[in-house]
């Protein structure tokens, strides 16, 4: 937290740590144009967080570049409609609703799903003790835990990912194991099963550092299917022909 001690990367580590199973308290923090947002808004799909500051010309820029390819990557297989991010600026007041708008342009960010969020500079000590992040101030800056916290569609703290320079299936696994995990929110639709079924079938390919569909899987699910399907037409004959004989 800030102040003039050094930073402790194994302590922030255990702090980071025990925040897994957390459910993080419903904040409310300004969005780029200065419009109130609660936390509680992204429940229902999984949600990325990461701490950034706009004044920091390396770490959090590099941070932001891994995690914005490793949501590209994420949206590319499954659609931006799946899960949400948040950059939360913990500068507070430098990293004004209008510093976050300037950071993600500057950076090309402008996902439909990705959000970057200013809080009251009252609440940022447990803002980020909710999510196990730690940080200490610098004459150049700030000292902090490199992560980005996986939350579930509960608003709990499922996974911490670490590092500026993560590669695509470090975020991508828990991910998918979260929105193909969640309920169906419609579940007469087709549609919406069979993208279920699809997310279940992608697989991450470290050479081209993309997810794609594992046509093998596909095809045991479909031959599965075709023996349930089997089994149960042979069960309704034998039926059918015990009631004939019944009757006769």
């Amino acid at each position: 937290m800030p102040g003039t001690v050094a930073f402790d990367q194994s302590a922030a580590l255990r702090v980071s740590q025990a925040a897994v199973g957390r459910t993080v308290a419903d904040y409310s923090l300004l969005d780029r144009a200065g419009r109130p947002v609660k936390l509680s808004g992204y429940r229902g799909k999984p949600l990325l967080v990461s701490f950034i500051y706009t004044g920091c010309f390396q770490v959090c820029p590099t941070t932001t570049r891994a995690l914005q390819s490793a949501v590209k990557t994420a949206q590319d297989a499954w659609g931006s409609d799946q899960f949400n991010v948040i950059s939360i600026g913990f500068n507070q007041p430098a990293d004004s609703p209008l510093a976050l708008r300037s950071f993600a342009a500057q950076h090309g960010i402008d996902y439909p799903n990705w959000e970057f969020l200013s809080p009251p500079a009252a609440i940022v000590a447990d803002l980020a003790r909710d999510f196990g992040f730690s940080y200490v101030a610098t004459p150049a800056g700030f000292d902090h835990l490199l992560q980005v916290t996986v939350v579930d569609a509960q608003g709990k703290i499922y996974r911490q990912i670490y590092g500026d320079n993560f590669s695509s299936n470090m975020l991508g696994e828990p991910l998918k194991q979260l929105i193909s995990g969640a309920p169906v929110a419609d579940k007469t639709s087709i549609s919406a099963i069979l993208n279920r079924v699809r997310i279940l079938c992608t697989v991450y390919d470290p050479i081209t550092g993309e997810y794609r569909i594992n046509n093998a899987l596909f095809l045991e699910i479909a031959g599965g299917l075709t023996f349930l399907i089997s089994i149960i037409g042979f069960f309704l004959n034998e039926w059918r022909q015990q009631r004939k004989l019944y009757r006769s």
